[in-house]
């Protein structure tokens, strides 16, 4: 169904319910279903948070300098980055961290041109540090990153089913979305992605699709075109 995907994940997932840190088992299984996606010949990149270490807009930076607490983070998804590069080559998989921070000793610096040039050649691309920038979400620097590749859609891994009109954890009764377009997303102030996110998406005509991650398999599902989640389009 897709050739070239960007997924995002979330550094909370990374920490399987601990709250913080890396958990060893849940990367290994994550890694394990992005090493099958590419096993069927589909390009992967990963972009990935920090919120399982440091989040610029979290609770514990409220008393930090905004510019600070978010280099703080980007430092953090280089730390998840790593972790996911190296349970994939664990699991068999080639993969590259590619850092919008340069940090030679290591990963590389992000280069566009040289990431489409891993991702042809079989790597899994990771992204890490966002954009370099702050003030500016890792779901920001997942659009960006898609769109830079050429990517056909950008998948983001949640832990809920797809995009609701509330919150399904609190309201029982809340309505999924199977399809849905940006702009309904921006007028109906839905919290799936920041709004910078969301608008460079609609801009550039990338379609979304939000899934749970934490079914077995879903990965694979989405790309093979099951219908899993719910697809955002322009």
């Amino acid at each position: 169904m897709y050739n070239r995907v960007v997924l995002k994940l979330s550094g909370e997932a990374l920490a399987a319910g601990r709250g913080f840190g890396v958990d060893g088992d849940r990367v290994h299984e994550i890694a394990g279903e992005i090493a099958e996606v590419r096993e069927l010949g589909v390009d992967v990149g990963v972009v990935v948070g920090g919120g399982n270490f440091f989040r610029g807009v979290a609770e514990q930076a409220r008393e930090m300098d905004r510019v600070s607490a978010d280099h703080m983070g980007m430092l953090a998804t280089v730390i998840n980055a790593l972790a996911i590069q190296d349970a994939l080559e664990k699991q068999g998989a080639h993969a590259r961290v590619m850092s919008a921070i340069e940090m030679h000793e290591v990963c590389e610096p992000y280069i566009r041109r040289r990431a489409i040039r891993h991702l042809e050649k079989g790597r899994v691309v990771i992204f890490a540090a966002g954009t370099g920038n702050p003030y500016f979400s890792t779901d920001t620097a997942a659009s960006l990153r898609a769109m830079e590749i050429k990517a056909d859609v950008l998948l983001k891994a949640t832990k809920v089913e797809g995009i609701y009109d509330a919150d399904p954890v609190i309201k029982t009764d809340a309505v999924k979305f199977e399809q849905i377009t940006y702009m309904d997303i921006l007028r109906l102030g839905l919290k799936v992605m920041d709004t910078t996110a969301v608008s460079m998406c609609k801009d550039n005509n990338l379609p979304m699709i939000i899934f749970n991650m934490n079914r077995p398999g879903n990965i694979r599902r989405v790309i093979s075109g099951e219908k899993v989640g719910s697809l955002v389009t322009a």
